[in-house]
């Protein structure tokens, strides 16, 4: 199929456009309608992807299904993807049904709503597929808009300071990123993302301001783009904007947000940082392992502390993400196929525990701990799906939440066994909070009043974790459907990283 890239990138974005223009709000049929509009554009955007997942061929290291045409002022629109990128598109156009379906009681200015859910799922595809470097920066840049107003419009009672946190960092991380690209347009002559994967920066060490820039102008290029993507993992100590952002946002937002905003960080390390400047990525790893390892124990004993449960899901988001990073900047194939496996596991995981939280919150209006006990005394079918994926959150062997972290172990292990050994604390502790949640909310007696009349889920809610439940057993029990078509992509981008790596450098990495 022709332009199928596009054709799965624009379906959403013209969904949105035609209930902008055609469909007018505010009636009880209009806003069924909306759903109805973005449930079904969602839908058939997931159902055309699964065409460029049969289609694709993971054995092939070098992009498909690619469109190259000119666009403005000399600039070129090019899409494409590859084994790398390839599942996350698959990742966004699965969840985005099921987080249409979820949003179904949502009742304030409901067509914007729709509205901006679609446009950020045209969004965060396009961000995956581009291959021209002004192409990706704006779909990753335009992709904060939506996410903005959904907090900032439908969140909670912090949602304006929260929306305008949520922007500020992500931007302002994202401004020397676009210092950086003019810069290597500058120098390579084009901004076609495939040619400057192959281009050689610079990496003569520098002598800037008084200070020796070890891997030179590669280091300084390595910065400005971590400092983009480490705000959107986001990493320590930049990750203070989520868990206002996660407590704020409606359950749908904060669903998008934790199963696929924070993914773009994770694929623009190994879109760019990798492959485009491995001498400065090399220099920086120490660092950046310290800080995942720093992530992972300090966020952990953080969630330990949290009385909500949205802020305590969004701070083992932020360590879930330390293992992402850690198993990255492994550099080695049971690193990145676990970092891989890891973001792909925990958009499925932690969509669905915001989606728990969204189902007693819709009932009682409140996410403190303390007014919830004994749930499983009048919500037995919630209380088995909780502890479902509270179990995946752990690692548990079997679902995919400990293929991730086991891979990531695995590769970190090979670079630096401390911090291996300061990683693996992060299992315990995750076991430790999420088991402490679950306890408090769902186990004990039903003492508080509001409660006993509490009702169990409903079919529609029953409908909307079925297909989560399956996707986290199904990569639990054969991780080889995500590994085979990464494998090959990953292998290619761990040989050319090592390869351009000068030989003292490698001497002094123990490679």
């Amino acid at each position: 199929m022709e332009n199928l890239l596009s054709i799965i990138t624009f379906i959403p974005l013209v969904a949105a456009a035609i209930l902008a223009l055609v469909l007018k709000g505010g009636t009880e049929a209009a806003d069924r309608n909306a759903k109805w509009v973005a449930l079904v554009a969602t839908s058939v955007t997931f159902l055309i992807s699964l065409f460029l997942l049969f289609e694709f061929d993971p054995s092939n290291t070098g992009f498909q299904f690619v469109e190259d045409r000119e666009w403005i002022m000399g600039l070129r629109y090019k899409m494409g993807v590859d084994g790398i990128s390839v599942l996350f598109i698959m990742l966004t156009t699965f969840l985005m049904p099921l987080t249409i379906a979820s949003a179904w009681t949502v009742e304030k200015r409901v067509k914007e709503y729709m509205i901006a859910f679609l446009a950020l799922e045209g969004l965060m595809i396009g961000v995956f597929t581009a291959l021209d470097l002004v192409l990706f920066y704006l779909f990753f840049e335009a992709g904060l808009i939506p996410m903005f107003l959904i907090i900032g419009i439908w969140g909670g009672k912090e949602r304006i300071y929260a929306a305008f946190k949520f922007f500020l960092y992500t931007f302002l991380g994202s401004v020397l990123m676009l210092v950086a690209m003019v810069s290597m347009y500058m120098m390579a002559g084009t901004t076609d993302i495939a040619q400057l994967m192959a281009f050689d920066f610079p990496h003569e060490t520098l002598h800037v301001l008084g200070f020796t820039v070890i891997g030179g102008v590669q280091t300084l290029l390595f910065l400005a783009f971590f400092a983009s993507f480490a705000v959107k993992m986001p990493m320590w100590p930049v990750h203070t904007w989520l868990p206002d952002a996660h407590v704020q946002a409606p359950t749908a937002g904060s669903v998008v947000l934790a199963a696929v905003l924070l993914k773009m960080g994770g694929y623009g390390f190994l879109r760019f940082s990798l492959p485009m400047f491995p001498v400065g990525s090399d220099v920086l790893t120490p660092l950046v392992l310290w800080m995942s390892a720093i992530a992972i124990v300090y966020t952990s004993l953080v969630a330990l502390a949290q009385q909500d449960m949205k802020k305590l899901i969004a701070y083992s988001s932020v360590a879930h993400m330390g293992y992402v990073t850690m198993g990255i900047f492994a550099a080695n194939q049971q690193g990145i196929d676990g970092a891989i496996f890891q973001m792909l596991s925990h958009g499925f995981i932690s969509g669905a525990l915001f989606l728990c939280v969204g189902v007693i919150y819709d009932r009682m209006h409140t996410r403190e701990i303390d007014a919830y006990g004994g749930l499983v005394n009048r919500m037995p079918a919630y209380a088995l799906i909780f502890m479902f994926f509270t179990m995946a959150n752990i690692g548990l062997p079997g679902t995919s939440g400990f293929i991730g972290e086991f891979l990531t172990l695995m590769g970190i292990f090979q670079v630096n066994t401390v911090i291996a050994f300061v990683a693996a604390l992060g299992v315990i502790l995750s076991a430790a909070y999420a088991l402490w949640l679950y306890r408090r909310v769902v186990f004990g007696e039903l003492i508080k009043e509001s409660l006993k009349t509490i009702a169990d889920m409903t079919p529609r809610e029953k409908w909307i974790f079925a297909p989560l439940v399956a996707m986290t057993l199904f990569l639990g029990i054969y991780p080889a459907a995500v590994t085979d078509i990464i494998g090959p992509s990953v292998t290619h981008l761990v040989e050319t990283y090592h390869a351009a790596l000068p030989a003292e450098t490698l001497a002094e990495a123990g490679h």
